[in-house]
Formats: C-alpha cells, structure tokens, sequence
C-alpha cells in the first residue's frame, strides 16, 4: 500500500497544531534528538504508520487512557510505548512553562541536575 501524496504535507501541517499527535511527534524528535525512524522503532511501527499517526488526536483529559487503547489498536501499537512518548513531551512542557514563570531554570543541564539530585547511597537504603 502506498501513501497519498498529501500525507506528507498533511504530516508537516500536524507538527504545528497542538492538539495533533504530529505536533507531539515534532517536540520528541527536537528534545531527543531522534529521526523520525527512530521514533517510529521506539514506537514498533512503520514509517507510514509513523505517518497516519501524525494525523491523529492527541490524547488527553479524562479519557486519555481509552484514547490511548483506541490509537494502540487501530495501529497495532503496544500502548506503553506511546504513553511514554506522550508522557515525555507533557514533563519537558511542564518544565519549560515553569521556568517561563520565573519560578524554576529553563536549561536542560538543569533539568540532569535535579534528576541526578539523589545519590546511589540514598537508593541502597530504600
């Protein structure tokens, strides 16, 4: 099966609409630096369905779960690893709101900071 032509503008528009997972997509690849193959292995799927997905909802609010399941099946995806891709973008804004406040440091060294913050010691007692 091939893809439509406009499924690739149709991805490129999807990267600047919040409330698409393309836009979710985008933010991962610039914060961790990956390529979209890579996301779409961390995801265990295709480049095309990599491409479908881009065009869906972002899932959200109250019914992000059933959401989630719904995408997961439609694409035969394992749920965990879309959570995890979603969950990842929604810290990284959360931080960077923070700190557009006032109220916390912007840059990523900071952010290694804070979670290198407990030593190997205060894990062994647990």
């Amino acid at each position: 099966m091939t893809n439509p032509e406009w499924l690739k503008t149709a991805v490129r528009r999807s990267a600047h609409e919040a409330w698409m997972l393309g836009h979710v997509f985008e933010k991962y690849r610039e914060r961790e630096g990956r390529s979209a193959e890579e996301l779409a292995a961390e995801l265990g799927c295709s480049l095309e369905v990599l491409q479908w997905l881009s065009l869906c909802r972002r899932p959200e609010g109250e019914k992000f779960t059933e959401h989630v399941f719904t995408i997961a099946k439609r694409f035969a995806l394992e749920p965990l690893r879309l959570v995890a891709v979603l969950r990842r973008v929604e810290v990284m804004d959360a931080f960077a709101e923070r700190s557009e406040g006032g109220e916390g440091p912007a840059d990523e060294d900071s952010l290694l900071l804070a979670a290198r913050d407990r030593s190997c010691d205060d894990e062994t007692n647990s």
